[in-house]
């Protein structure tokens, strides 16, 4: 059984960073889901359910190894800020139309 840990990105709902710091570790599914033939539910791994939060990746990672778990750590997305003036929508010679 493997594991992910990654910090996610933060909501496309909202501009701030909340709930943005923390790291998580997902199971990672390895087999397919099957269905129950006589129910027709789905049926797996429910490992794969089970979502840990961190505060630091070394926590994550910390876990991971003495719980004997193989995990993967993907790197965190970078932020880009893009610097944005109020005054900028009504400066003198704009060539971009105004927006609300």
């Amino acid at each position: 059984m493997t594991a992910r840990i990654y910090k996610p990105a933060r909501s496309a709902m909202q501009s701030g960073k909340g709930k943005s710091n923390e790291w998580f570790l997902e199971f990672v599914r390895e087999t397919r889901q099957s269905t129950d033939p006589l129910m027709g539910w789905t049926s797996g791994d429910t490992s794969t359910q089970v979502q840990l939060r961190f505060d630091t990746v070394e926590e994550a990672v910390a876990y991971a190894t003495r719980n004997g778990i193989a995990y993967t750590v993907e790197a965190e997305a970078k932020t880009r800020l893009q610097k944005k003036s109020y005054s900028d929508n009504f400066k003198f010679g704009r060539t971009e139309n105004w927006t609300h």
